[in-house]
Formats: structure tokens, C-alpha cells, sequence
């Protein structure tokens, strides 16, 4: 009996694991197809336009890609572009965490911040770059407009996800009369985890774009704006699309690579049992 049972859950699991592995199949022909697509419309363009200045084939992009992928210069400038965005992450999650706590606990608290998150998350880029440029240094520019951009995005998730704990949870602190940083990381951040790991992955993405963007505006230094700028100012589109295939790429890797590292440690635990 026991071990028709042992028999079973293995099938089971089996199961699951071709189940898992022709899910991921398809995903990759999925993914695959739209980059075939993207090519495809890029071609087009060019024949539509008539102009391989603006819209080069194929070929030219991927050559420029690869050219600058074995330029160190181009990890300098993704250095600095990753630098920008790993500390605009790390001060957004600071701020927007401790604002996202005061809205989940108290209503007052929310309509006294909602003004602020809805000016930031309204505020169009161009003005708060402006606006930050006459007020800081210019090399500070990138990571301080990134920072005010993505605050409302990790202050809404964990105002949602501080919401969201069940009120049971919330009297383990409330025995010991106080909030404090092992409550903090005890009880909230593991139960708000699902909502800021979502909030993450959306902030990766729109953290590169804004960092990108801000350093073109502001030409900074040994980075991917003001790599592209330079592109567009000699009319080196292939470059110019180049340069949009590795922001992809950082896109993913940062984005996606926690959350693939994660998975795979997780199933070398189970694996064993």
C-alpha cells in the first residue's frame, strides 16, 4: 500500500515537472515568435520609409549590438546607468515603504500623503527634471528624478499589502505595545513580500527608462543617455536600437534574474524529499 502510494506521488510529480517544462517550452516559442515580429515590423518600416538611416535592416543592428557588447566602454556606461538606478531603488523603497506603513495604518495618514503620490505619479518627467535641475547638482539628477518617480509605485504596493495582513497578525506587535524594526521584519515585509515583489519588478523597468531618459536630458557622464545622445547626433540609428536591445536586457536581467535564482534555489531544496 505504501508503496503504490510512493508510486503515485511520484507520477505525480512527473507529471508536474513535464507539465512545468512544456509551459516554459511554449513561453520561449512565444517569446521567440515576438522577437521574429519586432524584426519583421523593423523591416517593414524601413521598405514603408524608404530610408535605411532611419530604420537600418536587421544585419546592421545586430552587428552594432555585438560591436558594442565587446566595447568595455559599454559596461562603463551600463555601470553607471545601474549605479543610477541602484540607488533610486534603494531610496524609493526606504521612503515609499515608510509612507506605504503610515497609509496602511491609518486613513488620516492616506489622505494626507495622497496629494503628494498623486503629484508625483502625475507630474510629467520633462517638468520634474526641470524642476530638479535648478535645485541640485546636475550629476545628482538621475538617480533624484528616478527616486521621486518611483516612490508612489512602492508606497501603493505596501500600502496595499499593509492592508492586506490579516488583523490577527497585527496584534503580535500590539502585545508588545510597540512597532519596531523586528516586528517590521518578522511580521509586515514577509506578508507585504508578494505585493513589493511585484512593485519591484515594475520599477526595475521604469527605473532603466528613467535613468536612461534623465541622463540624455542632463548628458551625463560615461552613461547609456548620453551614449545615445551621442548616437542621434551623428545619425547612428543601428547604434541608437542597439543601445535599446541592451536597456532589454538589463530590463530582464535585473528584473527577472531575482525572482529565476529564487525558483531555482527553492526546487534544489525540494528536490531531495
Amino acid at each position: 500500500m505504501l508503496k503504490e502510494d510512493a508510486q503515485k506521488r511520484s507520477e505525480g510529480r512527473s507529471e508536474q515537472v513535464r507539465g512545468a517544462e512544456k509551459s516554459r517550452a511554449r513561453e520561449a516559442s512565444a517569446f521567440c515568435l515576438g522577437v521574429v515580429l519586432i524584426c519583421a515590423l523593423t523591416e517593414l518600416l524601413g521598405l514603408a520609409k524608404g530610408d535605411r538611416l532611419v530604420f537600418p535592416n536587421v544585419g546592421e543592428i545586430l552587428s552594432a549590438f555585438f560591436r558594442l557588447l565587446s566595447s568595455p566602454r559599454t559596461y562603463q556606461q551600463i555601470g553607471t546607468t545601474l549605479l543610477h538606478l541602484v540607488i533610486s531603488m534603494a531610496f524609493s523603497t526606504v521612503i515609499g515603504v515608510t509612507l506605504g506603513l503610515l497609509e496602511g495604518a491609518s486613513d488620516f495618514a492616506r489622505q494626507v500623503l495622497k496629494p503628494l503620490t498623486v503629484f508625483l505619479r502625475s507630474i510629467p518627467m520633462i517638468v520634474l527634471v526641470v524642476i530638479v535641475m535648478v535645485l541640485a547638482n546636475y550629476e545628482r539628477v538621475p538617480v533624484i528624478v528616478s527616486t521621486l518617480a518611483l516612490i508612489p509605485l512602492i508606497s501603493e504596493a505596501a500600502n496595499e499589502g499593509s492592508r492586506r495582513i490579516d488583523r490577527e497578525w497585527k496584534d503580535v506587535y500590539r502585545m508588545d505595545g510597540r512597532f519596531g524594526m523586528r516586528v517590521l521584519f518578522k511580521v509586515h515585509l514577509p506578508l507585504m513580500a508578494g505585493y513589493l515583489k511585484q512593485a519591484y519588478i515594475s520599477a526595475v523597468g521604469m527605473g532603466i527608462r528613467l535613468a536612461v531618459s534623465t541622463e540624455y536630458l542632463v548628458q551625463t557622464k560615461n552613461s547609456l543617455g548620453k551614449a545615445i545622445y551621442s548616437s542621434s547626433y551623428f545619425n547612428e540609428y543601428a547604434d541608437i536600437y542597439a543601445y535599446a536591445l541592451i536597456m532589454i536586457l538589463l530590463v530582464l536581467l535585473v528584473g527577472e534574474a531575482p525572482s529565476a535564482i529564487a525558483r531555482l534555489l527553492s526546487s534544489r531544496r525540494q528536490s531531495p524529499s
